[in-house]
């Protein structure tokens, strides 16, 4: 419990460096553009893109940054891009989503099985029951019917996006861009 609280706390404090808000900043602007290429297949179903800068942030910044920015980046998103009426549920979702990333990612070695298991949690919790939650809330579908179209689209997404967020912290890893990006600390004056 004491590691928890401590992952909380050092996550915490990186909003007190420059380099968090510079690079969450042009993170989320990369997060922005990639929701362009989103793919809508069908009325409830979408494959995207802009996780994978998303991840980056929880990466190096942790469960608390990667939480705010996940909210914070979902509400900029609407409002650039609206797709539907604004619903708070999709919010917290990404807050959540934000949250479990970063207690997986943050100062942590990236293995494989590490992303696998921070997918497949993010998967269940926020996309297959939340998200199809929000769904029935919105439009009063069945859930049951959009649950299982959701399993579905979840399940097969799994492994790809498992696979393209573990190759491109990899390369970036081994070509010294997460080194780079992790910087110098300059804390924020006010």
């Amino acid at each position: 419990m004491k590691k928890l609280a401590t992952l909380f706390t050092d996550s915490y404090n990186e909003f007190r460096y420059v380099r968090t808000l510079t690079m969450t900043g042009m993170l989320g602007a990369v997060s922005v553009v990639l929701g362009y290429l989103t793919l809508a297949v069908g009325d409830y179903i979408k494959i995207g893109f802009s996780g994978i800068a998303n991840q980056l942030v929880y990466y190096l910044f942790g469960p608390v940054v990667g939480g705010a920015f996940g909210g914070v980046l979902d509400i900029l998103k609407y409002l650039v891009k609206p797709t539907g009426p604004y619903f708070p549920g999709w919010t917290l979702g990404a807050f959540l989503a934000g949250v479990i990333y970063g207690c997986f990612y943050y100062k942590k070695q990236i293995t494989l099985w590490r992303v696998m298991v921070a997918e497949l949690l993010v998967a269940v919790i926020c996309n297959m029951f939340l998200g199809t939650y929000w769904l029935t809330l919105m439009y009063g579908n069945a859930f049951f019917t959009l649950f299982w179209l959701r399993v579905q689209k979840n399940l097969i997404m799994w492994p790809i996006n498992s696979l393209i967020f573990y190759t491109i912290a990899k390369n970036m890893e081994a070509a010294g861009i997460i080194r780079i990006l992790k910087g110098s600390q300059k804390k924020v004056t006010r």
